[in-house]
């Protein structure tokens, strides 16, 4: 049975400005945000149904991935045992040489719609929903110079993906979903900033385009592992996603957990 529906999704409107958001309050009396937004109803499929999608095509794929992590909430399981077990996941998925992975984001959803980047001050991520990708060719550039230094000269392909897992339940509430890289044009990634109290990233926001191909996987359970591409030199470069609020939620559905890993992969022998 597929749970193929129609949901909304928050896009960027077009802007003359150089977005920006801040997750921290502003100083000196500055907006949390300069640009505009709307909320768009799109299909969005149950890809379930679908065979032999790809990370190198669509730009996504699910995968079957039992864990050893008891605890996610426990820094030190998720860096023994859950990064090498990523690791090992995003070498076979992608057929790259080397994995580094280098960040991880535990989110616990707050009632209510999600929020733009899934951040209330003072309280854990939540599910993030403003449609975005996480890193552009400038960010990606600045993560392979912080994980390889010199050796980053003689790279000659990289790319950074994202690994989602729930954490205790299978995901009914606030699920993720996920656009095939086949359908996003570059005119509708805006290059924007995201302010942090200790950093400055620079993300992809999106605008909306009914060309656009969105999907999702009903029901993603803990053993169950979703791999996106968030950048890539050279194909499926850029996997827009973002959380929604799926209509046919059941009543009393546990309020999404889950964990998201970040991790650069280097092909073809490079940077050893």
């Amino acid at each position: 049975m597929t749970h193929h529906t129609t949901a909304a999704l928050e896009f960027l409107q077009p802007t003359s400005e150089r977005p920006y958001t801040y997750m921290y309050p502003p100083p000196d009396g500055r907006s949390w945000q300069n640009a505009a937004y709307e909320s768009v109803a799109v299909a969005i499929r149950d890809a379930r149904a679908d065979g032999g999608l790809s990370i190198d095509r669509e730009g996504y794929e699910l995968r079957e991935a039992p864990t050893a992590v008891r605890d996610f909430l426990d820094k030190d399981q998720v860096v023994r045992l859950y990064y090498p077990e990523v690791a090992e996941l995003a070498l076979a998925v992608s057929g790259a040489s080397l994995a580094f992975v280098f960040d991880h984001l535990v989110r616990k959803r707050t009632p209510g719609s999600p929020q733009a980047f899934g951040r209330v001050e003072g309280q854990r991520p939540g599910a993030a929903g403003r449609v975005h990708c996480d890193f552009t060719p400038a960010s990606a550039h600045r993560r392979l110079l912080q994980e390889l230094g010199d050796k980053a000269a003689g790279v000659r392909r990289y790319a950074i993906v994202n690994l989602w897992r729930s954490i205790r339940h299978p995901v009914f509430d606030a699920p993720l979903a996920v656009c095939d890289a086949r359908s996003v044009s570059s005119d509708d990634l805006v290059a924007s900033d995201i302010f942090y109290p200790e950093r400055t990233g620079e993300i992809y926001q999106a605008m909306h385009n009914p060309a656009q191909s969105w999907a999702y996987f009903h029901a993603m359970t803990r053993e169950e592992v979703l791999i996106f591409k968030q950048y890539d030199t050279e194909m499926a470069g850029h996997t827009p996603h973002a959380a929604f609020e799926h209509p046919e939620t059941p009543t009393g559905a546990p309020l999404r957990e889950s964990i998201e890993i970040r991790c650069l992969l280097i092909y073809q022998g490079d940077a050893k």
